[in-house]
């Protein structure tokens, strides 16, 4: 079953993986929270990749986020499509922060920047 939420987190990953996002995955919390149905995380080493990486998940989306925080700072952006929280971290705040293993529960999925195979879904 396909969804539009499930369409847009899809979307979002790739347009992240785009701008040389590291480690983007996905994580469905629909069975675990009514907060989203999904959490799109990625990280990148400088201030201009999460920049870049944020500017294009909101010029390649039909949608426009609800909310958007830490644009100034550009140390965890938060995009929030209501359906859809996308995390664009730098990589030193994502391993502090951990949010994957607060939500370990959820089914995972990561996307890879592979042109045959985007996708390979692992359950944590």
């Amino acid at each position: 079953m396909t969804d539009e939420a499930s369409i847009l987190s899809e979307v979002i990953a790739k347009l992240a993986l785009e701008k040389t996002a590291e480690n983007v995955i996905s994580l469905d919390i629909r069975g675990i929270t009514s907060l989203t149905d999904f959490f799109i995380i990625c990280s990148a080493d400088t201030d201009i990749q999460v920049k870049a990486i944020s500017d294009n998940i909101r010029k390649g989306t039909e949608h426009k986020p609800w909310r958007v925080e830490g644009y100034e700072q550009l140390n965890w952006v938060l995009l929030d499509y209501v359906d859809v929280v996308v995390h664009i971290f730098k990589t030193r705040e994502r391993d502090y922060y951990n949010l994957e293993s607060l939500w370990a529960d959820a089914p995972l999925t990561e996307y890879k920047d592979e042109p045959e195979n985007t996708s390979s879904n692992k359950t944590v």
